[in-house]
């Protein structure tokens, strides 16, 4: 039933691979890298809409946070004030799950393509992988390799999880950092070259993660004050409008403070 309509995709996928190794010259396990990149760059405009998103729904927090608190009994008239403030601040909460919707019609044509990968391939192609993973078309629980790959994935999938999801409640940040441990079981049967595919898209979002970080604008917090924190002055005076002469200027440590000197007074004579 997937497989029919992915059928065009899956056509793509096997082109794209023949190029990368037959034009190319790269190994089947490298082709699949190369693809996984180029997979990344087309995604990059999804990409750049799920960070705008993410810094918007990060700017407008308290705003929807105030909005939660004041129809905390009330969910659906919670719901729809929220889908109001969504219009009127041009705010598209699924705009950060963009990039992961449009990988997974990948992902499953990638898993047709690499299943029956070994009869698609000439007999004397090679498709080991560092010489380390001696199948890519193989499950990855077939070989000690496999386990190397899918310990790098789980460990690449926190880590792209922990980057791409600042924004959310804490509740579902946590539930989508422990998603990898469940998942593990059904990837671990998944062919080795599906794994790669995978653990190349998770590494590729924590280079993204730690460029976005850089250099997207920090947001600047309000400062701190205390009862104790002096007002501070106005160039033309203080809150009442009314000149305020300036501060005398403070000694520096060479400079020596004047010396008083006090007078004696004189004894009026008898």
């Amino acid at each position: 039933m997937i497989a029919g309509p992915l059928a065009p995709l899956e056509d793509l996928l096997r082109s794209v691979l023949d190029f990368f190794h037959d034009s190319i010259g790269l190994p089947w396990a490298w082709a699949i890298v190369a693809l996984t990149i180029c997979v990344r760059i087309l995604l990059v405009p999804l990409v750049v809409r799920q960070i705008h998103s993410m810094q918007s729904l990060q700017a407008h927090a308290p705003q929807m946070k105030e909005i939660q608190k004041r129809h905390k009994g009330d969910r659906q008239k919670m719901n729809e004030e929220l889908m109001k403030f969504y219009r009127e601040n041009n705010i598209n909460p699924m705009a950060s799950c963009l990039p992961l919707l449009a990988q997974f019609p990948i992902f499953i044509a990638l898993f047709y393509v690499l299943k029956d990968f070994a009869d698609h391939v000439p007999d004397n192609s090679s498709l080991s992988w560092f010489g380390v993973v001696p199948d890519i078309s193989e499950p990855a629980n077939s070989h000690w390799s496999g386990y190397l790959l899918i310990a790098i994935y789980a460990v690449s999938q926190v880590s792209s999880t922990f980057f791409m999801s600042t924004t959310m409640d804490k509740t579902q940040r946590y539930l989508l950092l422990g998603l990898p441990i469940f998942f593990l079981p059904i990837v671990i049967r998944f062919p080795t070259g599906l794994v790669l595919y995978w653990m190349t898209t998770n590494l590729w979002t924590v280079g993204q993660g730690l460029v976005t970080r850089r250099l997207a604008p920090k947001p600047k917090l309000p400062e701190k004050r205390s009862s104790r924190t002096a007002p501070k002055d106005d160039s033309d005076g203080g809150a009442d409008g009314a000149k305020r002469p300036p501060p005398k200027p403070k000694p520096t440590a060479g400079q020596a403070q004047p010396r008083v000197v006090r007078r004696k007074k004189k004894k009026a004579r008898r």
